[in-house]
């Protein structure tokens, strides 16, 4: 007598479901995995604070006076990066330079000296290229001053272009019709031609 196929599948079904069962509870737990960002661990969090950049010293309100802002957007960054001080320091927080150079202008500011001052000491010592801007003064004028001449001589020269343009479409002659050379048969050609077209 042979057993029912279905019972024993049902069987060995129940068997392989009660083996997986149990070798699910020995199994440890698996670790969970890390996110895919360095530097980021399984909370999210950093898991050493120098991933973040080098400390810094702590911000205080001199730090953000108007005043020392003002100053050092005035002054550009010796880093390379052709930002201001300001700039600088407080969006790249890899840069050595510029918490040096903030440093500079608050020991100046703490002496005495007005923002003028700071930057004629920073000239002093860097060179021009200290500076965000040349001073208005000398052959440097011309280069705040050529620029809107250019484009003021420009624009009158167009409006001057256009009104004559205007002038002469107002007047009746168009300045196309003057460069049109044609001889008698060509336009009478032109006007056969135009007669076939409308009678389509």
């Amino acid at each position: 007598m042979s057993a029912d196929p279905r019972s024993r599948r049902a069987f060995l079904g129940g068997c392989a479901a009660l083996v997986a069962a149990a070798a699910a509870r020995r199994l440890p737990a698996q670790a969970p995995v890390p996110d895919s960002l360095s530097g980021r661990g399984t909370t999210g969090s950093l898991g050493s604070p120098s991933m973040a950049g080098r400390p810094r010293d702590r911000s205080t309100s001199v730090d953000n006076d108007a005043e020392i802002q003002a100053i050092e957007k005035r002054l550009r960054c010796t880093c390379g990066c052709t930002l201001d001080v300001y700039t600088c320091r407080t969006t790249d927080f890899s840069c050595t330079y510029s918490p040096e150079l903030h440093k500079e202008v608050l020991a100046l500011r703490a002496d005495g000296l007005d923002g003028d001052a700071i930057v004629a000491e920073f000239v002093r010592k860097y060179g021009e290229q200290a500076r965000m801007a040349p001073p208005a003064e000398g052959f440097n004028l011309a280069g705040y001053l050529l620029p809107g001449v250019v484009v003021t001589g420009l624009g009158g020269t167009l409006l001057w272009v256009l009104g004559r343009r205007r002038e002469r479409v107002a007047t009746g002659a168009p300045a196309a019709a003057a460069a049109v050379r044609a001889t008698p048969e060509e336009l009478a050609e032109l006007e056969r031609a135009l007669a076939e077209d409308e009678a389509r």
